[in-house]
């Protein structure tokens, strides 16, 4: 029940919620830093823009409970209740249950553990690497996770698509960090990327120009220098930044040199670390060209593999920017990728607006259409490679 003289652009609402429910709630938003009113309201706003998913609370005994919210929030939430012919306790509950599953307590992260590791990449431009790499990074970070997402690419589509500046060519940069040159602490360099869904937890490492030139700085250095070792300069670069997050997603540039390598090798399987955890997510068309471009890399990582004896799990395959409307070659070519089994297609994702109009507006998707198929699909696929 709204309060008639509510504070500013808030109202004081009033319901029930199991005690138990209520008490968790209050914790995870103390250890979180957070208000309860802005608790409530990203679990109202997630749960009314996901119809799917939601659990059935037991709320025998629910005791009286109040926040508030922004002017207008509950009249909809009730009317979302009665569109999925749910009460409004247990509405509220489901909302407050999901949001507690998809923000965990600090206390349950182990701290300064090796993060899960994402390489999405391709040698072949145009399939849709950034989108991938953004939508798995929001979707992880909208479930809980701290995730930190690095635009690799020096030509810096996924930087200048959440709205930041790439670095300029002489600043300190993960590039410069690489080559061991850095001049300061690399999370200086880190922008978070705003949104209620996102909670303050995903971060991006912006690109940086100077990556146009790594694989030549590598190389010489690799040359000039005793010990160095090429591969492995992305993994020392960011070694600083992996005990802040539990996921680091990288979106890697077109290609098959040293900068591909380094990535590979940064995702490989750590000592002790689960098979299936790190690892490459690699996005295709519903093409025979993406076919022959899939077999250039497979070589690289097989030929990576047995030159330094590690292990590059494979985590999926992304059949993007699908169109049965192109006709046979886009439906037998889906087939096939169906058909390799290993790696598996993790999703399939049509050819829709939500995403070129979400690089339009310089937001992230799912801020901008978090109810959209491809939304959806993002959460899929992130589902399926961060544990």
């Amino acid at each position: 029940m709204a309060s008639p003289n509510p504070p500013s652009d808030r109202e004081k609402v009033a319901s029930k919620l199991p005690s138990a429910l209520k008490q968790e709630l209050k914790i995870r938003a103390a250890e979180l830093q957070l208000d309860i009113q802005d608790a409530v309201t990203e679990a109202l706003t997630n749960w009314r823009d996901r119809p799917t998913g939601a659990t059935t609370v037991d709320t025998t005994g629910a005791d009286s409970f109040s926040t508030w919210l922004p002017t207008g929030m509950y009249d909809a939430f009730k009317e979302t209740c009665a569109d999925r012919e749910v009460s409004y306790i247990q509405g509220l509950a489901q909302a407050v249950r999901r949001w507690l599953d998809e923000n965990p307590s600090p206390s349950n992260r182990p701290a300064g553990g090796i993060p899960q590791r994402k390489i999405v990449c391709n040698q072949k431009g145009g399939v849709g690497k950034t989108a991938i790499s953004a939508g798995i990074a929001q979707a992880a970070a909208e479930s809980g996770k701290r995730v930190l997402l690095v635009d690799y690419d020096p030509q810096g589509h996924l930087t200048d698509q959440l709205g930041f500046d790439p670095i300029e060519p002489g600043h300190d940069s993960l590039v410069s960090h690489m080559c061991g040159e850095g001049r300061g602490d690399l999370r200086d360099l880190l922008v978070t990327i705003g949104g209620e869904r996102f909670g303050k937890r995903l971060d991006l490492l912006p690109a940086c120009f100077d990556g146009f030139l790594l694989d030549v700085r590598v190389g010489v250095k690799a040359v000039q220098t005793r010990g160095f070792h090429k591969e492995r300069v992305l993994e020392q670069a960011l070694a600083e930044l992996e005990a802040d997050y539990d996921v680091i997603v990288v979106d890697c540039p077109p290609s098959l040199g040293i900068a591909m390598d380094a990535a590979l090798y940064y995702g490989h399987r750590r000592a002790g670390e689960p098979a299936g955890v790190s690892g490459v997510v690699i996005p295709v068309l519903a093409e025979d060209s993406s076919a022959t471009a899939y077999g250039m890399l497979a070589t690289q990582i097989d030929d990576l593999c047995d030159d330094l004896r590690v292990e590059v799990d494979y985590l999926g395959l992304v059949v993007n920017l699908y169109d049965s409307r192109r006709g046979a070659v886009a439906t037998t070519s889906l087939d096939e990728w169906k058909k390799l089994g290993d790696p598996p297609v993790l999703a399939v994702i049509n050819d829709l607006k939500e995403q070129r109009e979400a690089v339009r507006k310089k937001m992230p998707l799912l801020a901008y259409a978090p109810t959209s198929e491809q939304a959806e699909a993002m959460r899929q696929i992130s589902s399926r490679v961060t544990a």
